[in-house]
């Protein structure tokens, strides 16, 4: 029988390595958006702000169905007809949605303050349409772990969306009338994700149209509460972005300089983002894995395992980061934006939590008391606005990098504290607060010892004894996760 860690492994660097290097590239979409010869930080602030929207209507449009799915296949003799139904349920509310919306759009433009630009409405509703029509067939191939098609579709995609920003901003961008070249970046969004229509064809051409009501009804319940679950924890990653501009400017700042400060802390979030790309990576080979191991007697051992496990390289990527953020700054090009740079390490440990978080939410899944994860998800978002809404117009992203954290740690704490009393599952917290309180307490060290702090990332100057001295500290943490982890790995893994 093959080892389970090796198996997650093992997926999660099929599906991970592409996500990982696609995000990647991704990654110098933020250099090239931020360059002096294109996007101000006004107007860099704009296209977050438009991408802000995206990220609930991503949320929204697939209704839960992908956790529904890996969840019903595992439970029903029929897997077509599970497949088939998840994908119909979406479809039909997808389009139904794009229709409305469609009809709608210039309403819509002027209440988001764009009155000019009703397309920029259309064009996303369109690729938030597309993105979730093509999740339940993209799902299906990680469920039958077809990875390394998964791979090739989703980084076609991602090389498609980064050679047309190229095009764009190198060769097609006007600084008279930047608006076109959002436009533009916002149809080549729509170009990568028609993407996965073409690399899915054959899971299109399968699919019957009969829909078996009673089972749609039944994953509709289990997923909801994911879905109210998922955008209450957009509204923690994304409402600040939102609501950053208006409350701004209610404080009696000029729009511009309000949009200037959603682009300088968008910036410096994307560089927080690293994270988030490692969890992205995790996370699909994690959830079709946890499920397959939830008949698994020592199931529970394994997911404390990998937890550890979890902890300590989410733990490895903050301090990669945040100490050698001399190196990372030059992502965003112009020295306009760095201003903003201080936050990130307060965003780095926010992810760290939500890392943390999500690999807990397996209790609630598994158990299919997903009405918990909702719960959870709610309360951060009413204090994630409580927060923004009352500190943005005193402190600006300030405020909203410190209420992710709060949130985030928040979150953490209570879906362990639900998961010990309804699914328990027996954590290293010593583990935990040795390897997350070492990455801390070496960063702070690393910040008294030079003394000059984040005054020097807004410099030119790069300091060769202070990054020997940082990674040297990496290199430590890394050494002490492996003389801990060492002996144990070896004896399970033989």
């Amino acid at each position: 029988m093959s080892n389970p860690l090796k198996s997650l492994l093992g997926q999660t660097a099929i599906y991970g390595l592409p996500t990982i290097i696609g995000r990647l590239l991704n990654y110098f979409l933020v250099p090239l958006y931020t360059g002096d010869e294109a996007f101000t930080p006004s107007e860099y602030g704009t296209l977050s702000e438009l991408y802000a929207y995206v990220a609930f209507l991503i949320i929204l449009l697939p209704l839960g169905m992908e956790t529904a799915f890996f969840r019903y296949i595992n439970k029903h003799d029929n897997k077509d007809e599970v497949f088939r139904n998840s994908f119909l349920t979406v479809a039909i509310f997808s389009t139904a949605f794009f229709v409305l919306i469609f009809f709608s759009s210039q309403g819509i433009a002027n209440a988001i303050g764009y009155p000019n630009n009703s397309e920029f409405v259309t064009t996303l509703a369109l690729v938030v349409c597309i993105d979730a029509i093509t999740a339940l067939p993209m799902a299906k191939l990680r469920a039958e772990q077809k990875a390394k098609r998964f791979s090739l579709i989703h980084f076609t995609a991602i090389l498609v969306n980064i050679g047309m920003n190229l095009i764009i901003v190198l060769i097609l961008f006007d600084d008279v009338d930047p608006m076109t070249a959002v436009w533009f970046i916002l149809l080549a969004n729509v170009l990568a994700s028609s993407v996965k229509i073409i690399g899915t064809y054959k899971e299109f051409l399968l699919i019957k149209w009969q829909w078996n009501k009673a089972l749609a009804r039944d994953m509709l319940m289990y997923s909801f509460p994911l879905v109210i679950a998922g955008f209450a924890g957009i509204i923690n990653e994304t409402l600040d972005r939102v609501m950053m501009k208006p409350l701004l400017k209610r404080a009696g700042n000029t729009n511009e300089y309000a949009l200037a400060q959603v682009g300088i802390y968008s910036a410096c979030y994307k560089l927080a983002m690293i994270v988030t790309i490692f969890l992205q990576a995790y996370r699909y080979a994690a959830e079709p894995f946890f499920f397959a191991q939830s008949k698994n007697k020592d199931r529970n051992k394994l997911y404390a395992k990998i937890m550890n496990y979890f902890i300590a390289a989410v733990c490895l990527v903050f301090l990669g980061v945040s100490l050698n953020i001399d190196i990372f700054k030059h992502f965003i090009r112009s020295s306009t934006y760095w201003e903003g740079l201080g936050v990130v390490p307060i965003l780095l440990i926010a992810n760290v939590f939500l890392g943390i978080y999500i690999n807990q939410s397996i209790w609630y899944k598994l158990s299919g008391q997903t009405r918990f994860g909702a719960f959870i998800a709610i309360g951060g978002a009413v204090i994630t606005v409580a927060i923004n809404l009352i500190f943005i117009p005193i402190y600006g992203y300030w405020a909203s990098a410190w209420a992710t954290l709060i949130v985030y740690g928040i979150q953490m704490v209570a879906s362990y504290m639900l998961g010990q009393e309804y699914y328990p599952i027996k954590y290293n917290l010593r583990k935990f607060v040795l390897y997350f309180g070492l990455a801390i307490v070496l960063f702070l060290f690393a910040y008294m010892i030079n003394m000059d702090g984040f005054s020097q990332a807004n410099k030119s100057v790069f300091s060769w004894p202070k990054f020997f001295f940082h990674n040297f500290l990496i290199l430590f943490y890394v050494g002490v996760v492996w003389f801990i982890e060492k002996p144990t790995t070896a004896k399970r893994l033989t």
